[in-house]
């Protein structure tokens, strides 16, 4: 495999061609991949919904919610199946195994659909199959608002619609807060008596007259001919002359019986911008788009739609868009990428304070291009650049240049040891070849596992492996050919420089002095003639007459392959200028620098250095070789390392922050949900909504707020979190973006002795997103007649209450009892709010009982009774009709004016039957029930839901077996906890099952994962460790570094103050499960090959001296790319300026802290424990022989070959000089027995009476 080095370096130049286009294909990748924030997640999941209007919550749970659940029962792949029946449908979600095949998924449930569709009651509507998608949210919303009739409004919003649905990257653009247009037939009750017309008249006569019928075909001998007969309702005049009975020549027209309105349907809801009646459209973007291009394409074109509106409607109108995602993932990519550029800066910084320019230089080179690579392989691969992609590029910096700072940092060894530049750097890539690629290797299998995380948070995450992979991959690609052959080039290059750079400098100094002028002269006049010579190029073609060939073609192009050579020539010139100026500008500091040199030398004759010889240990060494150089020490280091991890351990076990499933971001957007219970009517759910809307928009903190009352609102990411069943309205708030808050100064740190506060920008603390939310819901609370919960934006996997208890049972009386049970006692549990329950809510519905049996009596049924009450509620629908200002068709209801639409008009309504007409009141009672909207099913049982939010900040006190109080931080996970062993404790009656569901069952699904992933990466490490190593001890050995930086993770929380997060900090661990190791690699590969060839003690104390630099360069480099983003620190090397704890620093703060503190402590700790378990191996090996050969010397006598050995190893210690000379075999034993006396007298003349070459064996 090493020949692969030598084949790259035979190939220099293809290998620099190579390089150039990796560059290029590199950054097209990024100018072209999509950007966008979070990762687009597609959920293997499907909602299934099955409308029925007037259907009770118990109905639909009968006839529609069981039959689908029977026939979906079955399907492969099935997780969980949900069942929702609720008043006028029925609906089921279907959850599946990640990994599933949608297309045969999809056919299968169709399918079943199909055959449940056949066992539904007539009056069910079409179903509808809904696919779960996390990109689906809207990237901005266009905001139409103004005081124009809301025909208008929404005829304007309509043509906005089609406008943006027509632009490529737009999936869908949806409007929220406008009504859906309708056929309004009113009728009066009184002339349907008086002509004796029932609904089901009115409703045969709409439908008989608003058809199409193909008629046929008729095939004459003139020809064949459709026949159609064209009856479909196109205007509402066409209702007016309907005849709806006739009594002689009499016609009763529907115009002769009702008030025939095109209007709109009954308002469910109000939709306000910023206090002003709004209707929005939520734009969507398809899958691959650039989410910044496509909202900038947006905004064109709603600009563009709005200049063709008359002068008056874009004066009426305003026209605005708000919670643009683009701008947060435009701040998250610069804020990422200045976060790159400063770790690529603090890398080579490092680098070249301990290397040097060029090899800083070299460094640096590999961190761009393995980027590039790794963008070319995204664009392949079709994945578009997220925070994800963005933050494994910040964890790679450090990690990527391990293997170019080995090869470098070793090149340049051998370079200041005289050997030439292509040479050093190739050797010093075969030499570490098999380091590096150990090293990269074991990286490797710490992320692999990784890639078949499960659920939504291996989906989430799951970018960031494939990142790391492809840019360590490419890492090793750069540092083991592309960075030998460019050090070499490079290297080559510097030495003709310094050549020439010596010769200008040694030469006469007027032949100097006048070269400057020259070359800058000649390099003018090149490039001042060479634009002359191309214009004349572009003359001669413009002049050229390409129909003929010998008069025009010929003598131009001639012309022009001579101008061009002309060209090419002062370009080499020029070239050749710019060269010789640059050298002769450097060879002057060159020139006086020598003369400064003889001068001293001429006055001050300089001193003989004393030469030093052998091998000189530094301090370090002299350390190392006294934790190594004797038994007692390493047992010593091991035992010291064994008390401080378990010190630690157990520190933080009784002093940590808690765990958390997901880090936790400052909010840019939230939602206010208001609730209320009762029979609320729009008008009070909206004069509610409007008291906690002027709240909200009062505060200076607001940028933006939409209220909705009733149903509605926009589709934003809640991360899986419904609203609570009482929410009667809803308030969607925009803060002030984060770049654009106002700034204060405060005091980071104070420098020790000097007492000098160092400052810093932060964002105002009354700007703050946590802190607007914490003062809104102070000022909400004194709200009267509502409760209120404030839901901040959802990033990440994590959903928005942690505290979920699922309660299962199919006895619904017990299931309800004990619900309200538990509910008391989430609302007892110290630590928990925001409460919610799923309960069925106080209120009351209305249910009318029909008497079959007098109904018969009167020739009256069911039907007609129900056609009757549809008249007093939302209508009799006839059919449907399709007019000019909609796309979609229209419902025709017919039904009683508004003042009739009252509970008390039954009682007046009257019926047609054989006897005439007979009021419904003879045979129909009401009375009010109690409220059941909504039933829940969970894999064919029902249950009931107890959320709870938890607040932030709060500690519960315990008593320690010591009897001393510690605090302990309440968290999700504590308070879970703590209400699973009050579950457990007996109160659950028979037949109740529960089960913590949402974060906490993602999290423990997580963490099995993540331990599992850590346990798969140290086995595949181990076996890529022996292969290297070819001993289970080394192997054994670079694994318990793991252990060692998880202790430094531990230190990290502790230090800085952070909860262990299940995904971050988990992740974090993992990671350095990879990368602490290759210390330890570096290490004892360095050891076993100075152990070939020296004592193994003098071995380790050589490894521990010679590869501290590579060992703590790696370490630092890697500390340093991710130092800013541990302490929240983000640079913008464009506009200039910093920022400290935005939203997207936030999210990596504790990844970061594992990484850093995890892996300084780890290599600190390494470069003391390796060499001692090193040592410690050595020396139970040596007393163990010694046993041995004692055991021989006692059992075989002093003539054994044993006891002869620990004779010539003993006079051997007793030599006073470092080196043992041999003979040349061919000297009889008694000479090799007497020269060690020899040497010991007289060591000069030793020397001299051996002949031959000697062989020389340092200590």
């Amino acid at each position: 495999m090493t020949g692969l080095v030598d084949w790259a370096a035979a190939r220099a130049r293809m290998v620099l061609a190579f390089i150039v286009l990796s560059v290029l294909a590199g950054t097209l990748a990024y100018v072209g991949l999509p950007k966008e924030g979070e990762p687009d997640i597609e959920v293997p999941a499907l909602f299934i919904s099955v409308p029925f209007p007037g259907i009770s919550a118990e109905d639909s749970e009968k006839l529609l919610v069981k039959v689908m659940e029977t026939e979906l029962s079955d399907l492969d792949g099935l997780k969980k199946m949900t069942g929702t029946a609720a008043e006028n449908y029925g609906g089921v979600a279907l959850e599946f195994e990640f990994g599933w095949d949608k297309t045969k998924t999809l056919a299968d449930v169709r399918d079943a659909m199909d055959t449940a569709e056949a066992d539904f009651p007539e009056g069910a509507e079409k179903y509808t199959l809904n696919e779960v998608n996390f990109s689906e949210f809207p990237i901005i919303i266009v905001n139409l608002s103004g005081p124009v009739p809301e025909r208008t409004m929404s005829r304007l919003a309509n043509d906005l619609q089609d406008t943006l649905e027509g632009l490529e990257p737009v999936l869908e653009a949806g409007i929220a807060g406008n009504r859906e247009e309708m056929l309004e037939v009113i009728i009066d009750p009184l002339r349907l008596e008086a002509y004796n017309v029932t609904a089901l008249d009115l409703i045969n006569v709409v439908q008989n007259n608003n058809q199409l019928i193909a008629a046929g075909e008729v095939d004459t001998a003139q020809g064949t001919f459709a026949v159609k007969i064209p009856s479909s309702f196109e205007d509402t005049s066409d209702f007016y002359n309907l005849p709806v009975k006739t009594n002689g020549d009499r016609i009763v027209r529907l115009g002769d019986l009702a008030t025939i309105n095109l209007t709109f349907e009954d308002r469910l809801g109000t939709a306000r911008f910023n206090g002003e009646t709004t209707v929005a459209l939520q734009v969507v973007k398809r899958k691959g788009f650039n989410i910044i291009e496509t909202a900038d394409l947006v905004r064109a074109a709603v600009t563009e739609a709005e200049k063709t509106w008359p002068e008056d409607l874009q004066v009426a109108v305003s026209v605005g868009t708000s919670n643009d995602q683009s701008s947060t993932v435009a701040s998250m990519v610069s804020q990422l990428e200045g976060s790159v550029l400063t770790a690529i800066a603090l890398v080579m910084i490092v680098t070249l304070a301990a290397l040097g320019i060029r090899p800083a230089l070299l460094v640096g080179f590999s961190i761009p291009t393995s980027f590039l690579l790794c963008f070319a392989l995204l664009a392949v691969m079709g994945v578009a650049i997220s925070n994800i992609v963005m933050f494994g590029l910040i964890l790679a910096v450090g990690m990527l240049v391990d293997g170019a700072i080995v090869v470098v940092e070793y090149a340049d060894k051998r370079i200041s040891e005289g050997e030439g530049p292509m040479h050093a750097y190739v050797g010093a890539a075969k030499r570490m070849f098999w380091p590096v690629v150990s090293s990269t290797a074991t990286t490797l299998c710490a992320f692999l596992p990784m890639l078949f995380w499960p659920g939504i948070p291996g989906q989430f995450m799951g970018m960031l492996p494939v990142t790391l992979i492809f840019v360590l991959s490419a890492s090793l690609l750069v540092a083991l050919v592309y960075l030998p052959v460019l050090g070499g080039v490079t290297g080559r290059l510097e030495r003709w420089f310094n050549a020439r750079t010596d010769q200008i400098a040694n030469g006469f100094w007027l032949w100097h002095l006048a070269l400057i002028p020259v070359a800058i002269g000649v390099a003018l006049l090149a490039g001042q003639t060479a634009p002359a010579l191309l214009n004349e190029v572009r003359a001669e073609f413009s002049g050229m007459d390409g129909t003929r060939i010998l008069g025009s073609v010929v003598p131009v192009l001639t012309t022009v392959f001579g101008l061009m050579l002309g060209v090419s020539l002062l370009m080499a010139v020029g070239l050749s200028g710019v060269v010789a100026t640059l050298l002769a500008l450097v060879a002057i500091p060159r020139r006086f620098g020598k003369l400064l040199t003889a001068a001293r030398h001429r006055w001050l004759p300089p001193r003989r250095e004393r030469v030093r010889g052998g091998y000189q240990r530094s301090a370090f060494g002299w350390v190392i070789h006294a934790i190594a150089g004797n038994p007692v020490m390493p047992l010593v280091a091991f035992g010291t390392i064994f008390v401080l991890v378990g010190s630690v351990l157990m520190f933080y076990i009784n002093n940590n922050n808690g765990t958390e499933f997901f880090v936790d971001s400052e909010p840019e957007r939230g939602i206010v949900y208001v609730r209320g219970r009762g029979n609320l009517s729009i008008d009070q759910k909206d004069q509610l909504v409007k008291q906690v809307e002027d709240i909200i928009r009062a505060h200076p903190g607001i940028q933006t707020a939409f209220a909705f009352a009733g149903d509605g609102g926009l589709n934003t990411n809640t991360g899986g979190a419904q609203p609570p069943r009482d929410t009667i309205g809803q308030i969607q708030f925009e803060t002030i973006a984060w770049e654009d808050r106002p700034q204060s100064i405060e005091t980071w740190f104070t420098i020790p002795l000097l007492d000098l506060p160092v400052t810093r920008h932060v964002v105002a603390t009354e700007f703050d997103g946590d802190t607007v939310i914490a003062e809104l819901s102070a000022e909400l609370e004194n709200v009267p007649g509502i409760k209120f919960e404030v839901l901040a934006q959802s990033r990440g996997p994590a959903s928005a209450k942690p505290v979920h208890l699922r309660l299962k049972s199919d006895n619904w009386e017990d299931l309800i009892a004990f619900t309200e049970v538990a509910r008391e006692k989430f609302d007892q549990t110290e630590g928990l709010h925001q409460i919610e329950d799923t309960l069925p809510l106080p209120g009351i519905d209305w249910q009318i009982d029909v008497d079959v049996e007098k109904a018969g009596r009167f020739g009256a049924d069911v039907a007609t009774v129900g056609a009757m009450v549809q008249l007093v509620t939302r209508g009799i629908l006839l059919d449907t009709m399709r007019v000019d200002s909609s796309d979609e068709e229209i419902e025709i209801r017919v039904r009683l004016p508004d003042q009739d639409r009252v509970l008390s008009t039954l009682d007046s309504l009257k019926v047609r039957t054989d006897d005439g007409l007979v009021p419904l009141s003879n045979f129909v009672t009401r009375k009010p029930v109690k409220q059941l909207a909504q039933i829940d099913r969970v894999d064919q049982t029902r249950f009931f839901d107890i959320k709870a939010a938890v607040k932030d900040g709060l500690f519960l006190t315990e008593s320690a077996s010591d009897l001393t109080d510690r605090k302990v931080p309440i968290t999700a996970n504590e308070r879970i906890t703590h209400l699973t062993e009050w579950l457990d404790s007996g109160v659950l009656p028979p037949g109740i099952s529960y089960e913590w569901t949402g974060d906490a069952e993602d999290q423990a699904e997580s963490g099995a994962f993540l331990q599992q992933a850590f346990i798969g990466a140290l086995g595949l490490m181990f076996i890529i460790l022996l292969a290297q190593f070819n001993s289970v001890y080394n192997a054994v050995l670079v694994l318990l570094a793991v252990v060692l930086s998880t202790t430094g993770v531990l230190i990290g929380m502790l230090v800085m103050d952070q909860p262990f997060s299940i995904i971050m900090t988990g992740t974090g661990i993992v990671a350095l499960a990879g990368i602490v190791v290759n210390n330890n690699i570096v290490l004892i590969d360095t050891f076993q090959e100075y152990a070939r060839y020296m004592p193994q003690i003098e071995a380790i104390t050589r490894t521990a001296q010679d590869r501290i630099r590579p060992v703590l360069l790696t370490t630092i480099t890697t500390m340093a790319g991710l130092a800013p983003m541990m302490f929240g620190l983000s640079l913008d090397f464009v506009n200039g300026g910093y920022a400290f704890d935005s939203p997207t620093a936030l999210w990596w703060k504790q990844l970061a802290t594992a990484v850093v503190f995890g892996l300084g402590i780890a290599t600190v700790l390494t470069l003391v424990f390796t060499p001692a378990m090193l040592a410690l191996r050595v020396w139970l090996g040596t007393y163990a022989l010694w046993g041995a050969q004692l055991l021989a010397k006692l059992s075989m006598g002093r003539s054994s070959r044993a006891a002869r050995d620990w004779a010539l190893a003993r006079t051997a210690s007793r030599l006073a000089d470092s080196e043992i000379v041999w003979p040349v075999e061919g000297h009889n034993a008694s000479a090799q027995v007497s020269q060690p006396t020899a040497s010991r007298q007289e060591p000069t003349d030793s020397a001299t009476r051996v002949e031959g070459s000697p062989l020389r064996a340092a200590e």
